[in-house]
């Protein structure tokens, strides 16, 4: 369970480069894992930073939590619908084009919450 989250949808990325940009923040702290993305340079690393600094916000505003002690809880990349096109190719033929997209959620919890559920 998680305090927030946030998700963006139909982001216009692939799913299997977005995940391993996530899967460089699961489990660490908010500042930790902002300054991971910030020295990620790629499409996946902007879009995730946006949905994580989106979650951190929700907690902040709407559960009172302090930004210094919240976690990552939960980060996946799901796979969403795709673009079908077609290129031209020679003699009349085409070859297909899939212009995937993605589902980016990241949950946050505070480090209090996840060490009182792991000592039960």
């Amino acid at each position: 369970m998680t305090l927030a989250q946030a998700k963006t949808r139909y982001v216009r990325l692939s799913p299997q480069k977005a995940r391993v940009v996530i899967a460089l923040i699961r489990g660490k702290s908010i500042n930790e894992a902002i300054f991971q993305l910030k020295q990620t340079a790629s499409k996946p690393g902007r879009q995730i930073l946006k949905t994580l600094l989106s979650a951190v916000a929700n907690a902040v505003h709407n559960k009172g939590a302090e930004k210094d002690d919240l976690i990552i809880s939960a980060a996946f990349v799901d796979k969403g619908p795709s673009h079908k096109r077609a290129w031209t190719r020679s003699r009349g033929m085409r070859a297909p084009i899939e212009r995937k997209t993605s589902h980016i959620t990241i949950g946050v919890d505070t480090q209090k919450t996840l060490a009182g559920k792991e000592s039960k």
